[in-house]
């Protein structure tokens, strides 16, 4: 597996917009890409996470390992269904009405700050872009957790983090019209 050094939200990576990959797409980043995506799994494993002293997540996008390009990784089993992703230049083209939310908050690798809050994303969206898994275009349609973690991955490529969004008068509000996640 490949080490990545993932810069901490005080870089200023973190705060840049990405830009586009030009087609065609380059080897080096359909292969880092590749690598994001065995980064996030193997660090789902406990013994492996200890092991190696790295945190587990399930997204990783361009700018947290220091290149601004619009592209990111996820991995994640939901519903004993896989969600195994990494798109090239990512759109999110249609969203539902309804929002969602994590009831204990987001987390992000490049945080190691608590902010505690709750952050509302769209409950379902569908989002298009060149995924190097199926090494193809795709529109994926996406709902709950797998949702929350596609649009919190694109507002990084947007230089955007989760606590940005984190309501600052009432950072715990419930909204009783969204759905918990």
């Amino acid at each position: 597996m490949k080490d990545f050094k993932i810069y901490p939200d005080t870089h200023p990576y973190l705060r840049c917009k990405c830009e586009e990959v030009s087609s065609p797409f380059p080897n080096e980043i359909k292969n880092t890409l590749l690598d994001m995506i065995e980064y996030l799994k193997l660090s789902q494993d406990n013994e492996y996470a200890i092991k190696h002293n790295i945190r587990p997540g399930v997204g990783l996008s361009a700018n947290q390992i220091g290149i601004t390009k619009r592209f990111f990784a996820m991995y994640l089993l939901d519903s004993d269904k896989e969600y195994k992703y990494g798109l090239i230049n990512p759109k999110i083209i249609s969203t539902s009405v309804t929002k969602a939310y994590l009831p204990s908050g987001e987390g992000c690798l490049s945080v190691i700050t608590p902010h505690p809050g709750i952050v509302y994303r769209y409950f379902k969206i569908k989002m298009a872009g060149f995924d190097v898994v199926t090494n193809k275009e795709v529109t994926l349609s996406l709902q709950g957790y797998p949702a929350i973690v596609a649009q919190h991955e694109y507002d990084h490529l947007n230089g955007l983090l989760f606590y940005d969004r984190i309501n600052k008068d009432n950072p715990l509000y419930i909204d009783p019209d969204a759905v918990e996640v």
